[in-house]
Protein backbone atom coordinates (compact mmCIF):
# COMPACT_ATOMS: atom_id res chain seq x y z
CA UNK A 1 0.00 0.00 0.00
CA UNK A 2 1.55 3.29 -1.09
CA UNK A 3 1.19 6.16 1.38
CA UNK A 4 3.02 8.88 -0.51
CA UNK A 5 1.19 12.05 -1.46
CA UNK A 6 2.08 15.16 -3.44
CA UNK A 7 1.65 17.43 -0.46
CA UNK A 8 2.89 17.08 3.10
CA UNK A 9 5.46 14.71 4.52
CA UNK A 10 5.60 11.09 3.48
CA UNK A 11 4.97 8.63 6.26
CA UNK A 12 7.61 6.45 4.68
CA UNK A 13 10.18 9.22 5.04
CA UNK A 14 9.15 9.86 8.62
CA UNK A 15 9.62 6.15 9.29
CA UNK A 16 13.15 6.28 7.90
CA UNK A 17 14.01 9.36 9.94
CA UNK A 18 12.51 7.80 13.07
CA UNK A 19 14.56 4.67 12.61
CA UNK A 20 17.68 6.81 12.43
CA UNK A 21 16.70 8.68 15.58
CA UNK A 22 16.18 5.40 17.39
CA UNK A 23 19.77 4.45 16.64
CA UNK A 24 20.99 7.79 17.96
CA UNK A 25 19.03 7.98 21.20
CA UNK A 26 19.12 4.26 22.04
CA UNK A 27 17.50 2.88 25.15
CA UNK A 28 14.40 1.62 23.34
CA UNK A 29 13.84 -1.95 22.24
CA UNK A 30 11.13 -3.49 20.05
CA UNK A 31 8.71 -6.06 21.44
CA UNK A 32 10.24 -9.49 21.96
CA UNK A 33 9.30 -12.22 19.50
CA UNK A 34 9.71 -15.96 19.08
CA UNK A 35 12.33 -17.39 16.76
CA UNK A 36 11.38 -17.49 13.07
CA UNK A 37 11.07 -20.76 11.18
CA UNK A 38 14.56 -21.91 10.11
CA UNK A 39 15.15 -20.58 6.60
CA UNK A 40 15.93 -23.92 4.86
CA UNK A 41 12.50 -25.35 5.77
CA UNK A 42 10.43 -22.13 5.77
CA UNK A 43 8.73 -22.98 2.47
CA UNK A 44 7.98 -26.57 3.38
CA UNK A 45 6.08 -26.16 6.64
CA UNK A 46 2.32 -26.78 6.19
CA UNK A 47 0.17 -24.00 7.54
CA UNK A 48 -2.15 -25.32 10.26
CA UNK A 49 -2.43 -28.60 8.33
CA UNK A 50 -4.62 -26.90 5.72
CA UNK A 51 -3.77 -28.33 2.32
CA UNK A 52 -2.92 -25.63 -0.22
CA UNK A 53 -3.31 -22.82 2.31
CA UNK A 54 -0.34 -20.87 0.95
CA UNK A 55 2.51 -20.90 -1.52
CA UNK A 56 5.92 -19.44 -0.69
CA UNK A 57 8.53 -17.96 -2.97
CA UNK A 58 9.58 -20.27 -5.77
CA UNK A 59 7.55 -23.27 -4.57
CA UNK A 60 5.64 -23.52 -7.85
CA UNK A 61 4.83 -27.24 -7.69
CA UNK A 62 2.11 -26.88 -5.05
CA UNK A 63 0.58 -23.84 -6.75
CA UNK A 64 0.60 -25.62 -10.10
CA UNK A 65 -1.33 -28.54 -8.56
CA UNK A 66 -3.81 -26.14 -6.97
CA UNK A 67 -4.45 -24.45 -10.32
CA UNK A 68 -5.03 -27.84 -11.97
CA UNK A 69 -7.48 -28.76 -9.22
CA UNK A 70 -9.32 -25.46 -9.56
CA UNK A 71 -9.55 -25.69 -13.35
CA UNK A 72 -10.88 -29.24 -13.16
CA UNK A 73 -13.58 -28.14 -10.72
CA UNK A 74 -14.50 -25.06 -12.73
CA UNK A 75 -14.99 -27.17 -15.87
CA UNK A 76 -17.14 -29.58 -13.92
CA UNK A 77 -19.31 -26.70 -12.71
CA UNK A 78 -19.45 -25.19 -16.20
CA UNK A 79 -17.74 -21.89 -15.33
CA UNK A 80 -15.09 -22.07 -18.08
CA UNK A 81 -16.97 -23.68 -20.97
CA UNK A 82 -18.68 -20.73 -22.63
CA UNK A 83 -15.61 -18.46 -22.88
CA UNK A 84 -11.98 -18.28 -21.74
CA UNK A 85 -11.77 -17.62 -17.99
CA UNK A 86 -11.00 -14.15 -16.67
CA UNK A 87 -8.32 -13.29 -14.12
CA UNK A 88 -8.13 -10.06 -12.10
CA UNK A 89 -5.07 -8.64 -10.32
CA UNK A 90 -5.55 -5.62 -8.03
CA UNK A 91 -2.48 -3.68 -6.93
CA UNK A 92 -1.63 -1.78 -3.81
CA UNK A 93 -1.81 2.00 -3.76
CA UNK A 94 -3.05 3.33 -0.42
CA UNK A 95 -5.67 6.02 -0.94
CA UNK A 96 -5.37 5.46 -4.68
CA UNK A 97 -7.09 2.12 -4.18
CA UNK A 98 -10.21 4.24 -4.60
CA UNK A 99 -9.54 4.21 -8.35
CA UNK A 100 -9.79 0.44 -8.67
CA UNK A 101 -12.78 0.25 -6.37
CA UNK A 102 -14.63 2.87 -8.41
CA UNK A 103 -13.64 1.28 -11.72
CA UNK A 104 -14.99 -2.11 -10.61
CA UNK A 105 -18.28 -0.63 -9.41
CA UNK A 106 -18.66 1.27 -12.68
CA UNK A 107 -17.81 -1.88 -14.62
CA UNK A 108 -20.66 -3.65 -12.84
CA UNK A 109 -23.00 -0.81 -13.76
CA UNK A 110 -21.88 -1.05 -17.38
CA UNK A 111 -23.16 -4.60 -17.24
CA UNK A 112 -20.31 -6.75 -18.53
CA UNK A 113 -18.02 -7.31 -15.55
CA UNK A 114 -17.18 -11.04 -15.65
CA UNK A 115 -17.12 -13.54 -12.83
CA UNK A 116 -13.37 -13.90 -12.37
CA UNK A 117 -11.89 -17.37 -12.07
CA UNK A 118 -8.92 -15.97 -10.14
CA UNK A 119 -8.74 -12.73 -8.14
CA UNK A 120 -5.45 -11.59 -6.61
CA UNK A 121 -4.97 -8.69 -4.22
CA UNK A 122 -1.95 -6.92 -2.77
CA UNK A 123 -2.06 -4.36 0.04
CA UNK A 124 -4.95 -1.97 -0.75
CA UNK A 125 -6.04 -4.53 -3.34
CA UNK A 126 -6.28 -7.15 -0.60
CA UNK A 127 -8.90 -5.06 1.22
CA UNK A 128 -11.34 -5.14 -1.69
CA UNK A 129 -10.41 -8.46 -3.36
CA UNK A 130 -12.79 -10.64 -1.27
CA UNK A 131 -15.78 -8.49 -2.24
CA UNK A 132 -14.79 -8.27 -5.90
CA UNK A 133 -14.38 -12.05 -5.87
CA UNK A 134 -17.97 -12.51 -4.71
CA UNK A 135 -19.44 -10.27 -7.39
CA UNK A 136 -21.41 -7.08 -7.88
CA UNK A 137 -23.81 -7.70 -4.99
CA UNK A 138 -20.96 -6.59 -2.72
CA UNK A 139 -20.07 -3.43 -4.65
CA UNK A 140 -21.54 -1.48 -1.75
CA UNK A 141 -18.52 -2.54 0.33
CA UNK A 142 -16.09 -1.19 -2.27
CA UNK A 143 -17.85 2.17 -2.23
CA UNK A 144 -18.08 2.46 1.55
CA UNK A 145 -14.43 1.56 2.08
CA UNK A 146 -13.23 4.45 -0.06
CA UNK A 147 -15.89 7.10 0.46
CA UNK A 148 -17.12 6.60 4.03
CA UNK A 149 -14.32 5.10 6.15
CA UNK A 150 -12.58 7.74 8.30
CA UNK A 151 -8.93 8.07 9.34
CA UNK A 152 -9.93 6.96 12.84
CA UNK A 153 -11.13 3.67 11.35
CA UNK A 154 -7.72 3.03 9.75
CA UNK A 155 -4.99 3.89 12.25
CA UNK A 156 -4.06 5.66 15.45
CA UNK A 157 -0.90 7.74 15.46
CA UNK A 158 1.62 6.99 18.17
CA UNK A 159 3.66 9.63 20.00
CA UNK A 160 7.07 9.76 18.39
CA UNK A 161 8.86 8.64 21.57
CA UNK A 162 6.56 5.64 21.90
CA UNK A 163 6.91 4.84 18.22
CA UNK A 164 10.69 4.73 18.47
CA UNK A 165 10.45 1.99 21.10
CA UNK A 166 8.08 -0.20 19.14
CA UNK A 167 7.63 -1.52 15.60
CA UNK A 168 5.71 1.22 13.73
CA UNK A 169 4.62 4.85 13.73
CA UNK A 170 0.94 3.92 13.79
CA UNK A 171 -1.29 1.41 15.51
CA UNK A 172 -3.35 -0.57 12.96
CA UNK A 173 -5.86 -1.92 15.50
CA UNK A 174 -8.59 0.34 14.03
CA UNK A 175 -7.93 -1.12 10.58
CA UNK A 176 -8.29 -4.64 11.94
CA UNK A 177 -11.64 -3.64 13.46
CA UNK A 178 -12.71 -2.26 10.07
CA UNK A 179 -11.65 -5.47 8.32
CA UNK A 180 -13.60 -7.60 10.78
CA UNK A 181 -16.64 -5.35 10.34
CA UNK A 182 -16.79 -5.96 6.60
CA UNK A 183 -15.29 -9.44 6.29
CA UNK A 184 -17.45 -11.55 8.58
CA UNK A 185 -18.38 -15.24 8.83
CA UNK A 186 -21.07 -14.88 6.15
CA UNK A 187 -18.57 -13.47 3.65
CA UNK A 188 -16.08 -16.22 4.49
CA UNK A 189 -18.70 -18.90 3.92
CA UNK A 190 -19.44 -17.48 0.48
CA UNK A 191 -15.74 -17.50 -0.37
CA UNK A 192 -15.55 -21.16 0.68
CA UNK A 193 -18.49 -22.02 -1.58
CA UNK A 194 -16.85 -20.38 -4.59
CA UNK A 195 -13.56 -22.13 -3.81
CA UNK A 196 -15.34 -25.49 -3.98
CA UNK A 197 -16.56 -24.51 -7.46
CA UNK A 198 -12.99 -23.99 -8.64
CA UNK A 199 -12.48 -20.26 -8.16
CA UNK A 200 -9.41 -18.86 -6.40
CA UNK A 201 -8.92 -15.81 -4.19
CA UNK A 202 -5.22 -15.14 -3.59
CA UNK A 203 -3.73 -12.52 -1.25
CA UNK A 204 -0.02 -11.71 -0.97
CA UNK A 205 2.15 -10.79 1.98
CA UNK A 206 5.92 -10.50 2.37
CA UNK A 207 7.65 -12.77 4.88
CA UNK A 208 10.45 -10.53 6.13
CA UNK A 209 12.30 -13.35 7.86
CA UNK A 210 13.07 -15.09 4.56
CA UNK A 211 12.49 -12.15 2.20
CA UNK A 212 9.95 -13.98 0.04
CA UNK A 213 6.47 -13.36 -1.30
CA UNK A 214 3.76 -15.51 0.26
CA UNK A 215 0.59 -16.18 -1.71
CA UNK A 216 -2.31 -17.08 0.59
CA UNK A 217 -5.11 -19.26 -0.77
CA UNK A 218 -8.01 -17.62 1.05
CA UNK A 219 -10.63 -20.05 -0.30
CA UNK A 220 -8.73 -23.08 0.98
CA UNK A 221 -8.53 -21.55 4.45
CA UNK A 222 -12.21 -20.57 4.34
CA UNK A 223 -13.21 -24.11 3.28
CA UNK A 224 -11.16 -25.78 6.01
CA UNK A 225 -12.51 -27.01 9.33
CA UNK A 226 -10.09 -24.88 11.34
CA UNK A 227 -12.13 -23.08 14.03
CA UNK A 228 -9.96 -19.96 13.68
CA UNK A 229 -10.40 -19.66 9.91
CA UNK A 230 -12.11 -16.25 10.05
CA UNK A 231 -9.52 -14.74 12.38
CA UNK A 232 -6.72 -16.15 10.21
CA UNK A 233 -8.10 -14.59 7.01
CA UNK A 234 -8.64 -11.24 8.69
CA UNK A 235 -5.06 -11.35 9.97
CA UNK A 236 -3.69 -12.14 6.50
CA UNK A 237 -5.47 -9.16 4.98
CA UNK A 238 -4.17 -6.93 7.77
CA UNK A 239 -0.65 -8.23 7.06
CA UNK A 240 -1.00 -7.50 3.35
CA UNK A 241 -1.66 -3.84 4.17
CA UNK A 242 1.08 -3.50 6.82
CA UNK A 243 3.40 -0.90 5.30
CA UNK A 244 6.78 -1.48 7.00
CA UNK A 245 7.62 1.24 9.49
CA UNK A 246 4.17 2.79 9.22
CA UNK A 247 1.95 -0.08 10.37
CA UNK A 248 3.12 -2.88 12.68
CA UNK A 249 4.10 -6.18 11.09
CA UNK A 250 1.69 -9.04 11.65
CA UNK A 251 3.13 -12.01 13.52
CA UNK A 252 1.84 -15.41 12.38
CA UNK A 253 2.36 -18.49 14.56
CA UNK A 254 3.84 -21.61 12.99
CA UNK A 255 4.46 -24.98 14.64
CA UNK A 256 7.57 -26.94 13.69
CA UNK A 257 7.12 -30.25 15.43
CA UNK A 258 6.30 -29.28 18.99
CA UNK A 259 8.15 -25.98 18.83
CA UNK A 260 6.26 -22.74 18.30
CA UNK A 261 7.77 -20.17 15.93
CA UNK A 262 6.71 -16.80 14.55
CA UNK A 263 6.82 -15.39 11.05
CA UNK A 264 6.90 -11.63 10.47
CA UNK A 265 4.60 -10.60 7.63
CA UNK A 266 4.18 -7.16 6.05
CA UNK A 267 2.71 -5.49 2.97
CA UNK A 268 2.96 -7.78 -0.07
CA UNK A 269 3.85 -4.70 -2.12
CA UNK A 270 7.26 -4.77 -0.44
CA UNK A 271 8.15 -7.46 -2.99
CA UNK A 272 5.57 -7.07 -5.76
CA UNK A 273 2.96 -4.32 -6.01
CA UNK A 274 0.68 -6.49 -8.14
CA UNK A 275 0.82 -10.17 -9.08
CA UNK A 276 -1.08 -12.48 -11.38
CA UNK A 277 0.70 -15.81 -11.02
CA UNK A 278 4.38 -16.86 -10.92
CA UNK A 279 5.88 -16.94 -14.41
CA UNK A 280 7.36 -20.41 -13.84
CA UNK A 281 3.86 -21.93 -13.91
CA UNK A 282 3.42 -21.70 -17.72
CA UNK A 283 -0.35 -21.58 -17.45
CA UNK A 284 -0.97 -22.37 -21.11
CA UNK A 285 0.51 -25.83 -20.54
CA UNK A 286 -1.56 -26.39 -17.42
CA UNK A 287 -4.76 -25.49 -19.24
CA UNK A 288 -3.76 -27.62 -22.25
CA UNK A 289 -5.58 -25.57 -24.88
CA UNK A 290 -5.04 -25.52 -28.63
CA UNK A 291 -1.76 -24.01 -29.77
CA UNK A 292 -1.84 -20.19 -29.93
CA UNK A 293 -5.47 -20.04 -28.77
CA UNK A 294 -6.45 -17.54 -26.07
CA UNK A 295 -6.11 -19.27 -22.72
CA UNK A 296 -7.71 -16.53 -20.60
CA UNK A 297 -8.19 -12.78 -20.26
CA UNK A 298 -6.16 -11.05 -17.55
CA UNK A 299 -7.24 -7.68 -16.15
CA UNK A 300 -4.66 -5.73 -14.15
CA UNK A 301 -5.70 -2.70 -12.11
CA UNK A 302 -2.83 -0.49 -11.02
CA UNK A 303 -4.06 1.78 -8.26
CA UNK A 304 -1.74 4.60 -9.15
CA UNK A 305 -0.16 6.59 -11.90
CA UNK A 306 2.66 5.33 -14.09
CA UNK A 307 4.65 8.58 -14.00
CA UNK A 308 5.22 11.14 -11.28
CA UNK A 309 4.03 14.70 -11.84
CA UNK A 310 7.00 17.04 -12.33
CA UNK A 311 7.78 19.48 -9.57
CA UNK A 312 10.50 21.53 -7.90
CA UNK A 313 12.18 19.44 -5.19
CA UNK A 314 13.69 21.48 -2.37
CA UNK A 315 17.25 20.73 -1.27
CA UNK A 316 16.11 19.33 2.06
CA UNK A 317 16.42 15.76 3.32
CA UNK A 318 12.69 15.02 3.78
CA UNK A 319 11.79 16.38 0.33
CA UNK A 320 14.63 14.52 -1.40
CA UNK A 321 13.93 11.26 0.41
CA UNK A 322 10.20 11.52 -0.26
CA UNK A 323 10.73 12.08 -3.97
CA UNK A 324 13.32 9.30 -4.20
CA UNK A 325 11.00 6.80 -2.53
CA UNK A 326 8.09 7.86 -4.72
CA UNK A 327 10.26 7.46 -7.83
CA UNK A 328 11.44 4.04 -6.74
CA UNK A 329 7.92 2.80 -5.98
CA UNK A 330 6.54 4.08 -9.27
CA UNK A 331 9.38 2.52 -11.25
CA UNK A 332 9.06 -0.83 -9.47
CA UNK A 333 5.30 -0.83 -9.99
CA UNK A 334 5.67 -0.28 -13.73
CA UNK A 335 8.26 -3.07 -13.76
CA UNK A 336 5.61 -5.41 -12.30
CA UNK A 337 3.32 -4.52 -15.23
CA UNK A 338 6.04 -5.44 -17.72
CA UNK A 339 6.72 -8.78 -15.98
CA UNK A 340 3.03 -9.67 -16.09
CA UNK A 341 2.91 -8.66 -19.74
CA UNK A 342 5.83 -10.92 -20.65
CA UNK A 343 4.18 -13.84 -18.86
CA UNK A 344 0.77 -13.33 -20.46
CA UNK A 345 2.27 -13.04 -23.95
CA UNK A 346 4.12 -16.31 -23.53
CA UNK A 347 1.02 -18.06 -22.20
CA UNK A 348 -1.40 -16.62 -24.80
CA UNK A 349 -3.39 -14.69 -22.19
CA UNK A 350 -5.10 -11.41 -23.06
CA UNK A 351 -3.50 -8.42 -21.32
CA UNK A 352 -5.81 -5.63 -20.14
CA UNK A 353 -4.41 -2.82 -18.01
CA UNK A 354 -6.01 0.09 -16.15
CA UNK A 355 -4.30 2.88 -14.25
CA UNK A 356 -4.88 6.50 -13.21
CA UNK A 357 -4.26 8.60 -16.30
CA UNK A 358 -2.97 12.15 -16.57
CA UNK A 359 -6.46 13.54 -17.18
CA UNK A 360 -7.17 13.08 -13.46
CA UNK A 361 -5.36 16.09 -12.02
CA UNK A 362 -6.29 15.82 -8.34
CA UNK A 363 -3.65 14.81 -5.76
CA UNK A 364 -3.98 13.54 -2.22
CA UNK A 365 -3.25 15.93 0.62
CA UNK A 366 -2.02 13.28 3.04
CA UNK A 367 -2.28 9.51 3.46
CA UNK A 368 -5.96 9.47 4.52
CA UNK A 369 -7.51 12.19 2.36
CA UNK A 370 -11.17 11.15 2.13
CA UNK A 371 -12.13 14.04 -0.15
CA UNK A 372 -9.46 12.90 -2.60
CA UNK A 373 -10.55 9.27 -2.32
CA UNK A 374 -14.16 10.20 -3.09
CA UNK A 375 -13.13 12.17 -6.19
CA UNK A 376 -10.90 9.35 -7.37
CA UNK A 377 -13.60 6.74 -6.73
CA UNK A 378 -16.06 8.79 -8.78
CA UNK A 379 -13.48 9.14 -11.57
CA UNK A 380 -12.89 5.38 -11.71
CA UNK A 381 -16.61 4.69 -11.52
CA UNK A 382 -17.34 7.06 -14.40
CA UNK A 383 -14.68 5.42 -16.57
CA UNK A 384 -15.99 1.95 -15.77
CA UNK A 385 -19.62 2.88 -16.36
CA UNK A 386 -18.77 4.25 -19.81
CA UNK A 387 -16.97 1.03 -20.75
CA UNK A 388 -13.32 1.26 -19.81
CA UNK A 389 -10.79 1.45 -22.64
CA UNK A 390 -8.30 -1.14 -21.39
CA UNK A 391 -4.67 -0.78 -22.40
CA UNK A 392 -3.31 -3.93 -24.06
CA UNK A 393 0.37 -3.12 -23.54
CA UNK A 394 2.35 -1.87 -20.55
CA UNK A 395 3.07 1.88 -20.33
CA UNK A 396 5.30 3.32 -23.07
CA UNK A 397 5.62 -0.09 -24.71
CA UNK A 398 6.43 -0.20 -28.41
CA UNK A 399 6.70 -3.28 -30.61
Amino acid sequence: MRLLSRHGKSLAVVAICSAGMAVVIGGCSPPARLDPVPSPIAGDIPFLNIEGARFIGDNDVALKEELRRALTLSRRHGTTRAAPPSFLAISGGGVEGAFGAGLLVGWSEHGDRPQFSIVTGTSAGALVAPFVFLGREFDWALEKMYTSVTEEEIATKRFIVAALGTDALMDSTPLLRTITKYLDARILQRIAEEYRRGRLLLISTANLDVGKLVIWNIGAIAASDNPQQLEIVQKIILASTAVPGVFPPVMIDIMVGKAKHEEMHVDGGTISQVFLYPSVLELNKIMATRKNSVVAEAYIIRNGRVTLPPGKIERQLPAIAQRAIATMLTSNGVGDLYRIYATTQRDHIGYNLAYIEEEFREFADGPFDRVYMTKLFDYGRSRGRQGYAWQHNPPDFSH
